[in-house]
């Protein structure tokens, strides 16, 4: 009886140790996999310029531009939605239609404000999280009149975690502009996350767009960039500091140099006090404009959020005691005269963000 018992013990303790192994096993081919086919950007890049018009606005000394920057959460983080990363719970937080309801909201909401240059942050084109929509061509398609850019910087053919898991991503940043842009280079930015966690992660980057000025030798030059978010505040920094050096190589040439995005930092400049964080909530970065020289002029309007927190739905909450941040907008040279910054307040219906509008003219 004894040694039956046993034999049952031993085929028991096999049975889990092949388990664990298959495991083991599929845990290091899973890792391989994503190893193998990492999203592995050149320093620089050249990106493709879409044109669906024959483009013969340019832009001029003494111009007026209306601009336009807008995170828009994958068309999946409208105000039903909350996200494991920021305190919730959700992973897959919109179905298909809606999906496609708030990217119907976002084309009204460019549409209402009719920028001469629009940047969007966190456009997927082909995506598990955003059910497949190519958001980057419902865009582009949706708007005549514009030269388009786009540039990846999230692509990762399956994300195994949280459960269920996120699975594929493949997104980026959107330049739209009226203007006709003579090359666009994508630039990769500093990456604060090692092996395996890089796997998983952005591989953020600048979309450097150039538009000829007329009658000068001088560039229109428009920088799309979204910053880290999830770091413990080296990304943001390092992340900045290539910023700067660009930025400033740039202005160094003469060149009109307009720097718009999700920064997930406040500028120093700017009074936060409206929207404090509280406890326990995500806190966003400072930028501190005293670390560039006086030749830049750095935006943000301070009477309204630019972003809501993802820890719960924003639909059905308190509404007045939400954790709401000011982190999108925009940096210009000194030979960019800006006449007014607003955040278009639009209740968080759609978005997560709200867009931020810059009137300018160029001196």
């Amino acid at each position: 009886m004894k040694e039956k018992n046993s034999n049952v013990f031993i085929r028991v303790l096999k049975g889990i140790g092949c388990i664990l192994l298959a495991l083991v096993l599929a845990v290091v081919i899973l890792f391989s996999y994503l190893t193998v086919t990492e999203y592995r950007p050149k320093s620089k890049e050249s990106l493709d310029v879409l044109e669906k018009d024959d483009y013969s606005k340019t832009v001029s000394p003494g111009d007026t531009l209306t601009l336009m920057t807008w995170n828009i959460g994958y068309g999946a983080l409208g105000d039903n939605a909350d996200f494991f990363m920021d305190g919730g719970k959700g992973v897959q937080t919109a179905t298909e239609d809606r999906v496609n309801e708030n990217m119907k909201g976002i084309e009204q909401g460019v549409r209402d404000i009719n920028p001469d240059v629009a940047f969007f942050q966190e456009v997927d084109v082909n995506s598990a999280r955003s059910h497949k929509v190519d958001e980057a061509k419902y865009l582009e398609d949706g708007f005549d009149g514009y030269t388009d850019t786009f540039a990846t910087n999230f692509k990762v053919p399956f994300i195994p975690y949280p459960v269920p898991p996120i699975g594929k991503v493949n997104g980026g940043i959107l330049t739209m502009t009226k203007y006709g842009i003579k090359d666009s280079t994508r630039v990769q930015l500093p990456c604060p996350f090692s092996w395996p966690y890089r796997l998983g992660n952005l591989k953020r980057c600048l979309a450097i767009n150039r538009v000829p000025v007329e009658g000068t030798d001088k560039e229109l030059v428009l920088v799309n960039l979204h910053l880290e978010a999830y770091d413990s505040g080296e990304g943001k920094i390092e992340q900045t500091k290539m910023l700067k050096r660009y930025l400033q190589a740039e202005a160094d040439r003469g060149n009109y140099v307009i720097a718009a995005g999700d920064f997930n930092q406040i500028f120093s400049n700017v009074d936060g006090s409206k929207f404090p964080t509280l406890e326990g909530k995500w806190q966003a970065g400072k930028l501190d404009v005293k670390e560039f020289s006086s030749d830049w002029t750095f935006s943000m309007d301070e009477t309204k959020a630019s972003c809501r927190s993802l820890d719960q739905p924003l639909k059905g909450a308190d509404k007045d005691n939400f954790q709401y941040y000011i982190i999108d907008g925009f940096i210009t040279s000194k030979n960019v005269e800006v006449k007014s910054v607003e955040t278009k307040d639009l209740k968080f219906k759609n978005t997560d963000h709200n867009p931020v509008v810059l009137r300018v003219s160029l001196k």
